[in-house]
Order: C-alpha cells, then structure tokens, then sequence
C-alpha cells in the first residue's frame, strides 16, 4: 500500500471515531435531559404555576411524543437518509429546548417537551443506526458501543447534579436552554464527520397507523388528567376515554391490514418477546412513576435543595449500571428468564420499600435501601428485556423489535405518569378532607405511597409475566446459527 492510500485509510479512521464522539454527545444531550427536567420539575411548576393535576404533562408530553414516534423515526430515518435524520433531529431538539426554556406558560412548556420527545424519536433511531454502518467490524463495533453506552449510563447521572446545580443556582429554564448551544454545535459538526447511509427501496410510511396510535394514547392520557379534574364519571372524561379506546382498536385493524404496518402483529406472536413487551410496558409504569413522586417527596417533604436531590438519586444511576454489568456476564450463562423475574422481583422489593414513607422518613434508613434494592432489579431486568426482544427475530422485523423495548417503556412512562398522578392527587384531596387542613403534608405524603403502592402492584404483575411467558432458555442465537442476535442484545444492553 502507498504512503498516500496509507495516510487516506488513517484519515477515514480518525473520521469514524470523531463520528462516534458526535453521535454519542448527541445521546448524552437526550439523556440528560430527562434527568435534568425531573429534578427541575417541582420548581418550573411554581414558577409557571402549573397544579398538581397538570405537572405530569412536562414527563409525559416528551414521553409520548418520543414513544409514540420513535417507530416512524427509525423509518424515516432509514429513507431519508441516517446522518440527515440525525442532524434535522438535533437542530430540532434545540429549537424545541429553547421554546421550552423561555415558555410563559404551561401549555408552551408542554408543547415544547411534545417537540423535544418528536425530534428525539428521530434523531435517536438515526444515531443507533449510524454506529452500525459507520463501525462494521464486529470488534470495532463492540468498542463503539461500549463508548456510547458508557455515555448513556454516566450521562443520566451527570444529569441529576447538573439539573439540581442550574436549577438551585441559575433557573429551571436552563435545565433546557442547555441543550440548544449543544444541540446546534453537535449539528454543525455531524455535517462534517458523519457519513451518510440510507436504507434501499421505496420509502413506505403508514401514517394512518402514526396518527390512530398517537392520538388514542394522547386521548388516554388527557381522559387520566380530567379524571384527577372533573371525577371519572365526567362527560368529558368518559368521552376522552371512549376515544382512546375507540382510536387504538382502529390502529390494531389498520395494523392487520396494511402492506407496511408501523408495528407489524407477526412480531408479538412469538410468547417470549410479547411477554417481554408486556414487562417492559409495566416497568416503565412504575418507574417513571417512582421519579416523579420521589423528587415531590425530597424536594416538598424533606426540603431538599435541587442539587442535595439530584445527589440523592445517584445511587440509583449507579445501582443500574452495576447490575447490568453483571447482568451481561450472567445472560450467556443462566438466560433471560431468571434475570428478568429476579429483576423485576427485586425491583417489587424496592417499590414496596418507598410504599412505607411517611413524613418523618429519613434518607439513609428509608430512601436509600429502596433506591438500591430498586436500581439493582432494574438493571437486571434491562439486560435480559434487550436479549429477549431480538431472540429468533426475522431480519426484516429486528429494527421494530429492539426499537419496541424503549417504546414500550416510553409508553409505559407516559400513561403511568399520568394515571398514578391522577391516583395520588385523588388520595390527597380526600386524606386531607378526612383529616383537615393542617395534616397537607401527611396527604402528599399519602399521596406518593398509594402511588407507589400501585406502581408495586405493575412490578408483581411485571414478574408473573415474566416467570410465565418468558421460557427457560440458555442460549440467544439466531435462527441461522450466528450470533448476531446476542451480540445487538449485548449492544441494546450497553445503551441501556
């Protein structure tokens, strides 16, 4: 080889790695900010005076927007082209944080994290897909995403103490005006390094499917929001509800019946991926349920500052990243079904551990244990989630498979937020009608636990779903006899 082909081959290698660190500040931009906001959320509602039934909406617009989309993005991303993709969704993502960060209102804050968790759901498809191409020797791979993976862990940590130090020490607004100078440097480079890759054929999108699933499971959150408002046996609730079921029964037939479905039906057939679906659906209900009720408790009950909260969830991130670092090491030899029922057991465990909290609850004795027992069960479940997602999945459905694991969460998160939000208003008001005026704080508190009492009740169910659907195998290769399957399993777990 040449001294010329020799310094090109150096030049394009040194290209792919600065790629890979633009893909994954990218990531760390988007996990950031779901950390940062949650800290932020008790007092951008103070400051936009947004009520109790409402606060949910600033997690759940971004996570139904995200969710809901993130199938479409992945296809979009694929015909348009990845790196175009990923640079409309980044440049979108920082108009959309800084629409946020200046929002006056509620209802501009909400439609602001809508746009963030859209533009996310196509800039995150788009990057994942941008490693593959960009990094195809199996061991280069492994490494990149390794790097991002590592990213996404530390990122959500990261988060916590940055959102807790904007928010103590500048604004809440911040914790979103952040992103914007980064989302567009990040953008500007990705011009440059990025190498664009599209997927062959023609570009198919099923947009009825896109927008019956989109607007029944918006239909079912506002029907959750009302309920908390005007009572369950409302009007509008009931008509809100009825729609919901009404749009997502249509989304299941035109899902049945078009050429290029959104979410093609083959792919629940098989028993171990849908109960893998149904777990993580569950999960990401009482996780993102845990979140928010726990940030109300430090920051309401105990009067934590933004920052001493954000350092209160630390060993949570922690708790995560330790136990799927094991997790992946057990996978080959044990399988996913005791990882996924140990996990969400353990994590049961640690939700009925946060269902005891009272208002004179300390951190060390009460929070602490039921953070790691908790973040533990997590971390193990996720691992064995991303393996049984991809077990024995045809090629053409692997995209939709491992793409369903973070949907369904995200899914789960949204409508979760918002019924337990509905559940735990609903049992304050009526602890503090029974008590009076002057036991407030034992009603939030009161609040929070029937909360968390629900949410253990979707981990029980979670681990009995898991223990019966889920088969007691050993081994993740795929049909052909490769290990293909195993080794997107191992990087779904890394990005976890």
């Amino acid at each position: 080889m040449s001294s010329i082909q020799t310094d090109a081959a150096k030049s394009v290698d040194s290209r792919r790695w600065v790629a890979l660190v633009v893909i994954a500040v990218a990531q760390l931009m988007v996990v950031l900010d779901a950390s940062i906001v949650n800290i932020a959320l008790p007092s951008a509602q103070r400051s936009l005076h947004i009520s109790d039934a409402n606060r949910q909406w600033v997690v759940t617009a971004y996570a139904l927007a995200f969710g809901g989309l993130l199938l479409l993005g992945g296809r979009v991303a694929d015909f348009i082209g990845r790196k175009r993709a990923f640079v409309i969704g980044l440049i979108g993502f920082g108009i959309a944080s800084a629409i946020g960060g200046i929002a006056q209102n509620q209802g501009e804050l909400f439609a602001a994290r809508g746009l963030q968790g859209a533009f996310a759901a196509l800039m995150a498809p788009a990057a994942l897909s941008l490693i593959t191409v960009t990094f195809t020797e199996p061991r280069e791979r492994a490494r990149a995403f390794g790097v991002y993976g590592g990213i996404s862990g530390g990122g959500a940590a990261l988060g916590l103490i940055l959102g807790g130090v904007l928010t103590e020490y500048a604004s809440w607004r911040w914790t979103l005006l952040v992103n914007t100078p980064i989302a567009i440097a990040t953008a500007a480079a990705a011009l440059f390094v990025v190498r664009e890759s599209r997927a062959e054929g023609t570009a198919r999108y099923d947009i009825p499917g896109v927008v019956t699933s989109t607007l029944g499971l918006v239909a079912l959150v506002y029907g959750f929001t009302k309920a908390n408002e005007d009572g369950w046996s409302a009007t509008t609730t009931i008509v809100l509800l009825a729609a919901a079921v009404v749009l997502l029964a249509a989304f299941v037939v035109i899902e049945k019946n078009t050429a290029e479905p959104l979410l093609p039906p083959r792919v629940f057939t098989e028993r171990n991926r849908a109960g893998a679906f149904l777990v993580s659906l569950l999960i990401g209900l009482a996780l993102f349920g845990m979140f928010l009720f726990l940030v109300y408790y430090l920051q309401g009950t105990l009067h934590y500052s933004a920052v001493k909260s954000g350092l209160a969830f630390l060993p949570f991130s922690a708790g995560i990243i330790v136990a799927a670092g094991l997790a992946s090491g057990l996978l080959p030899r044990v399988g996913p079904r005791p990882l996924m029922v140990g996990g969400t057991l353990l994590a049961a465990v640690g939700m009925a551990w946060f269902t005891q909290l009272r208002v004179d609850s300390g951190y060390v004795l009460h929070i602490l244990p039921a953070e790691i027992v908790m973040s533990l069960g997590m971390g193990f479940a996720f691992v064995a989630l991303s393996s049984t997602a991809l077990i024995g999945v045809a090629d053409r459905d692997a995209g939709v498979a491992s793409a369903l694991v973070n949907t369904t969460q995200q899914v789960g998160g949204s409508l979760g937020t918002a019924l337990l939000n509905t559940i735990a208003a609903t049992a304050t008001v009526h602890y503090v009608r029974d008590h009076g005026r002057s036991s407030d704080a034992a009603g939030a508190v009161h609040g929070y636990t029937v909360a968390f009492t629900w949410g253990l009740g979707a981990l029980i169910i979670a681990t009995v779903l898991a223990f019966v659907l889920i088969a007691k195998q050993r081994t993740t290769a795929s049909p052909t006899g490769d290990e293909t399957v195993f080794e997107h399993a191992e990087e779904l777990g890394a990005v976890r």
